[in-house]
């Protein structure tokens, strides 16, 4: 957890020639510009100024906004050269008077935790399980639908090609200051998951970025093409993003989750921002109703069985979501559960993929568009993002 003097004696110590200063769109794409390591002291100063209509949030008539770079999120790219290194920083958007952007999303999630902290005195910890496949890349190098092996479910080498891959990745991950905790071949064919320690949600968001980043390096590195859309393949397993979600206080988890479920119709506009994101829901291990259940994988959130701390697992996301969005809309929901002292209904204890043990639940929003116009109505969304 750095300080600017610090980052500023460690660029100079440490051979830094590069700095990449990093952001995200309305989407969740991450951006970037890099700046020599003579411009950091006016990076912090300052600010580095880009072109906002470039990236849909202003237009053209109103387009200077500044990037100002997070000391603390400091990591140094291991896959770029030894000598003459490079460093990313992830930034927070500000105005030309330095006041916060509103369509900053780590603005936006770092008044979320406060207002946790201030209004219910909780504290939170995400940890996000993010999905993806490998696919091989045609002789061009352009991406296919070609899978890199035929494995399954936790399958060994040599049926699970992905193994070294996985290797390589979480070898660069703890080189950038993440933790990984377990990695597996997941269901389908090419497709991996690879965990990492929970966090505070603006850490666990910027790791996520960083997470989706370092595959989509490493693969290209291996000839091979990461791929984090919902539903790669039709007939085969979807790639969810599940978020495990716990507080300093677990006596409020049954009322966090009231408040969670309340609004997770109007949230899912921003859990899943994809058309493919409905091909996957309801699918393959995929929930389609909104309800919970203690270690129902079938069900939207589950209590997972633990000796640790409870915690709720959100299994609707998918990883094209914007984290930092995701992670706020929820920590807004659970402080209303919280404050309200909402109760949730009773937990469901039959499999879901069952059509018939449905009766009487009400479905997830089944398109984008109507996800949207729903979101689009929501005076809880609205309060939040404008």
């Amino acid at each position: 957890m750095y300080t600017e003097s610090e980052v500023l004696d460690f660029v100079q110590e440490e051979d830094v020639k590069f700095i990449r200063l990093a952001f995200f769109d309305v989407h969740g794409n991450q951006r970037n510009i890099s700046i020599m390591a003579s411009q950091l002291d006016r990076a912090f100063n300052d600010g580095i100024s880009f072109d906002a209509s470039a990236v849909g949030f202003e237009d053209a008539s109103k387009s200077d906004l500044f990037l100002h770079p997070d000391p603390s999120t400091l990591s140094i790219l291991p896959w770029r050269p030894s000598t003459g290194k490079v460093v990313r920083m992830f930034c927070n958007i500000k105005n030309p008077d330095g006041t916060p952007y509103k369509g900053c999303c780590r603005t936006l999630l770092q008044n979320a935790i406060k207002k946790a902290k201030d209004e219910c005195n909780i504290s939170i910890n995400i940890g996000a399980e993010v999905e993806f496949y490998l696919f091989k890349l045609d002789q061009e190098g352009n991406p296919t639908k070609i899978p890199f092996d035929n494995g399954s479910y936790m399958d060994l080498a040599p049926v699970d090609k992905g193994e070294n891959i996985r290797r390589e990745i979480c070898f660069t991950m703890e080189q950038m200051g993440i933790t990984p905790e377990a990695s597996h071949h997941e269901e389908g064919p090419g497709q991996n998951e690879i965990d990492f320690r929970y966090s505070d949600p603006l850490t666990a968001a910027d790791n996520t970025a960083t997470f989706k980043w370092i595959v989509r390096t490493k693969a290209a590195s291996n000839g091979l093409y990461a791929d984090f859309s919902p539903k790669p393949i039709q007939n085969q397993a979807g790639s969810g993003m599940h978020i495990n979600f716990s507080l300093s206080d677990s006596s409020k988890l049954k009322n966090a989750l009231a408040g969670i479920l309340a609004h997770i119709a109007e949230i899912t506009y921003y859990l899943n921002p994809t058309e493919n994101s409905y091909k996957r829901l309801g699918e393959q291990k995929a929930p389609k109703f909104i309800c919970w259940g203690q270690e129902n994988r079938s069900t939207l959130i589950r209590i997972p069985a633990t000796k640790e701390d409870k915690r709720l697992e959100i299994r609707s996301s998918d990883p094209e979501c914007n984290p930092y969005q995701a992670f706020t809309l929820l920590i807004y929901a659970a402080i209303e559960g919280i404050k309200n002292n909402m109760q949730p209904p009773a937990p469901i204890e039959t499999n879901l993929f069952k059509a018939s043990n449905a009766v009487g639940l009400t479905a997830l929003p089944d398109t984008l568009d109507a996800a949207r116009d729903i979101a689009e109505n929501s005076s809880f969304i609205k309060g939040i993002l404008g």
